[in-house]
């Protein structure tokens, strides 16, 4: 038998209308969708607001055993019926036809969050048993009671004295999982995820926990950093955006919030498609975007639709991104700068320290022998003055901490001023001596600041180890006089300032073979360099020395300053061999490579020393 043309062509576009075919799975899986406990009592919370509440308390105890949470607020109260009566019924019979969708669309609406009206059912992801109080036209109070995985409700009158205003939802028991969240966990939750809207409203919400005995004040959260003014505006077909945004320093917990009318969606902005770039992922940046035109996903609360309104966001973020990166450059650049000076005076007191240890005419770079020449009579000996007589300057106490000359004439400042002894160290600390030859050895007390200490001191040297023979054991400056035998000795002095004392030791290579060329290889007495970076990805080389600016150029674009960069230790430990290296090149010149090598691992082990002590 044929079938006609036209009946096969109505079997084809046979339709309908979608139905749910099982009402209360519908429900449950409506109910289960929430799956953060958090989020659930900030929907109750939103609904306190929306009734126009000026007062919330939640409360977290236990009663008969049993764990509850409750919210209580002074709002409206559930709507009424045409008995005057709370319409639970309507509540309990109208889910997903929230009565604020038709406010907001009759224009009625202004400052209601709610629109899907499924909020109540996320109290399964709370606890058990939902019951919710509010009075009638009768001053009356009335019940509505609903429990988690059953289909029916009951409303009851609640005996009481009297009826308060507002509406009071108490869940029990909670839910074996979420017995220990505690008050102040909801606290700081809510002063995230209702920042905006509690601080619009001018709500109080409060947050009592008797399992702690505390109570707390929600309190919108503050931002930390500078607030960047004059933002690009964020502009879409849709609506505007609000963006408030502050530039912080760069943390993990810096993060840029989506919000919805002040309601938070997404903690973390970088965590949405499109967005997982800088500036957002830079975590130099706390605050927010608002952007009220976007459609959410019903059940969490924490998702985005990405449709044409989202698109739209993407694209109005754009001039704002631009701007905002730049201004995060300008502060790295500073941040950088900063971390340079930094890194710079570490690097120098490094080196400063580790000259005052190694012997002044073979790395005499700052000119020291000159400053030192200045304070010695004709007769080559030192004129040092007696312990105590603060005007005389040590010929080395600008290395470490800078020291100002003092005047006598001038009133020295609270600062000038030195502490009490912290420590001590002999200059220099390592050197070596000819046969029969003598060196002269001084301690330099200091304070924890690395001042000069010259009050109420006493010194006591003493050979510990070798041979050869000082010429006093008590005054600041000692002269050692070497043996005839070749050795090692270790020279040692006992600085004692009244109840505190400190030691240091130099040790002495006694030789009868000194390199002579090193006496005459010292060519550069401009003091240390600065250093300045160069980035040349694609050079082999790691530093090299601009001896017209007295600056050492790093090269930070190769692969070992990159790696060095993982912490600011490792980086300055990087910066400091190249500084010896640079040095020694510079310094050494002429000199073998044997020779050369030994005095970059010479070099860099003090200077490394120092770095660490410093």
């Amino acid at each position: 038998m044929n079938v006609p043309k036209a009946a096969r062509k109505d079997k084809t576009t046979d339709g309908g209308k979608l139905k749910i075919g099982d009402d209360w799975n519908a429900i449950r899986i409506i109910a289960l969708s929430q799956s953060n406990p958090l989020k659930a009592i900030a929907e109750f919370v939103e609904n306190s607001i929306d009734a126009r509440a000026k007062t919330i308390t939640i409360t977290r105890g236990r009663e008969h055993g049993a764990h509850y949470l409750s919210i209580k607020d002074d709002g409206d109260g559930i709507p009424r019926d045409d008995a005057g009566l709370p319409n639970f019924r309507y509540v309990a019979t109208h889910i997903c036809d929230s009565i604020k969708r038709r406010l907001k669309t009759e224009g009625l609406g202004n400052g209601l969050q709610g629109e899907f009206g499924i909020g109540l059912l996320s109290f399964w992801t709370v606890g058990d048993t939902l019951t919710m109080v509010s009075a009638g036209a009768d001053q009356r109070a009335y019940q509505m009671t609903m429990s988690k995985g059953d289909s029916r409700y009951t409303v009851t009158q609640r005996r009481v004295l009297f009826a308060e205003r507002g509406t009071e939802l108490k869940i029990s028991p909670l839910l074996e999982g979420i017995r220990t969240l505690s008050g102040e966990k909801i606290q700081w939750f809510l002063a995230s995820e209702l920042r905006d809207r509690l601080r619009n409203a001018q709500v109080r919400v409060s947050v009592i926990d008797k399992l702690a005995r505390k109570q707390y004040e929600v309190e919108p959260r503050a931002y930390e950093g500078r607030l960047l003014h004059q933002l690009p505006a964020v502009r879409t077909p849709f609506g505007d955006a609000y963006a408030e945004l502050y530039l912080a320093q760069p943390a993990d917990s810096c993060r840029v919030a989506l919000t919805r009318a002040g309601t938070r969606v997404i903690e973390d902005l970088a965590t949405l498609p499109g967005l997982e770039s800088a500036p957002w992922s830079s975590r130099y940046l706390q605050g927010l975007i608002d952007a009220p035109f976007l459609n959410l996903t019903p059940g969490t609360r924490s998702g985005v639709i990405h449709d044409e309104r989202y698109a739209a966001l993407l694209e109005a973020l754009k001039p704002l991104e631009a701007n905002v990166s730049g201004l995060i450059e300008a502060q790295q650049r500073a941040e950088e700068e900063q971390a340079s000076q930094q890194s710079l005076r570490a690097i120098q007191r490094a080196f400063r320290e580790a000259l005052l240890a190694l012997p002044p005419e073979e790395y005499d770079w700052f000119d020291i022998q000159a400053r030192a020449n200045s304070l010695r009579g004709s007769d080559g000996r030192s004129d040092r003055p007696a312990v105590g007589d603060t005007a005389s300057q040590d010929e080395v106490a600008d290395l470490g901490v800078g020291e100002p000359a003092f005047n006598p004439e001038t009133q020295r400042q609270f600062f000038d001023y030195a502490g009490p002894l912290f420590s001590v160290v002999v200059s220099p600390a390592a050197s070596t001596v000819p046969v029969n030859e003598r060196r002269r050895f001084r301690a330099l007390p200091r304070d924890r600041s690395r001042r000069r200490v010259a009050d109420d001191l006493l010194f006591a040297w003493e050979i510990v180890e070798g041979d050869g023979s000082i010429d006093t054991t008590a005054d600041q400056e000692v002269e050692y006089a070497a043996s005839g035998t070749p050795g090692l000795v270790r020279l040692r002095v006992r600085v004692t300032q009244r109840e505190i004392e400190c030691n240091a030791e130099a040790l002495i290579t006694v030789t009868d073979s000194l390199e002579v060329s090193l006496n005459t290889a010292v060519v550069n007495a401009r003091g240390l360099p600065g250093y300045t970076f160069e980035r040349a990805a694609g050079a082999l080389w790691r530093s090299r020395f601009d001896a017209e600016r007295n600056v050492i150029v790093v090269n930070n674009g190769h692969r070992d300053f990159v790696f060095a960069t993982k912490n600011r230790a490792l980086q300055l430990r990087y910066l400091v061999r190249l500084y010896v290296k640079e040095l020694v090149l510079k310094n050494f010149t002429g000199v073998p490579a044997e020779q050369l090598l030994e005095r970059m691992i010479e070099l860099s082990l003090y200077a490394e020393e120092k770095l660490k002590a410093g």
